[in-house]
């Protein structure tokens, strides 16, 4: 792509960095900006300056928050004795939108991946044992994505969690295995909490 501007390739490009975007998408929206007032631009940016400099993860959970301990983390209003386990933030929003779970979660920040070179010490697991320790907890539902890298943290998750004799529990295989639970509808995935099942029980499925 020919541009008629240094600095105008500079800004495609750096859109062009973004997951899924391309380089005519990012040069629609360069030119975009380029329409708009200068306070706005200012906006625009600095919201993002601001998100990355402030933005926190929950002591308690490893959630994206505003807080130290997220809100979920905090509230009153939901079952401390519940922890559903996530690979990352889009996952708990998606669960959230089912308006199906009232529990509390524990993100792990990713998913077991020998093939990327992520192991269990990159992950938040610890953090969810350390939680298990502490006791109180009655139930923790894995709610990970039905693919390789899903499955493999499920049994490793299962192996550190089978000690502390807590019911493991697996969402309902609603979800089409290679699926990812970010872009599950509502309806299915909250029948997918709702209907979870024992992990053991799903093992031998």
């Amino acid at each position: 792509m020919n541009f008629s501007s240094k600095l105008l390739e500079d800004a495609v490009n750096e859109f062009s960095k973004l997951p899924g975007v391309g380089q005519k998408t990012a040069l629609r929206l360069v030119l975009h900006l380029l329409n708009k007032e200068q306070e706005e631009v200012n906006q625009f940016g600095n919201t993002f300056i601001k998100l990355k400099q402030q933005i926190k993860h929950c002591s308690t959970c490893h959630n994206i928050s505003d807080y130290a301990v997220c809100e979920i983390c905090t509230s009153i209003k939901r079952d401390k004795e519940t922890i559903c386990v996530v690979e990352d933030t889009r996952d708990v929003m998606a669960i959230e939108n089912t308006g199906q779970y009232f529990g509390v979660y524990h993100v792990l920040g990713g998913l077991i991946s020998p093939m990327d070179g992520v192991g269990p010490s990159d992950l938040f697991i610890d953090g969810l044992v350390a939680r298990m320790a502490v006791g109180g907890i009655k139930e923790v539902i894995l709610a990970l994505s039905p693919n390789m890298e899903g499955d493999t943290t499920l049994f490793y998750l299962y192996k550190r969690l089978k000690e502390f004799n807590v019911p493991v529990t697996t969402i309902a295989r609603g979800i089409a295995f290679g699926g990812e639970l970010e872009y599950t509808d509502e309806i299915t995935l909250g029948r997918s909490i709702v209907t979870r099942v024992p992990y053991e029980t799903a093992m031998m499925k």
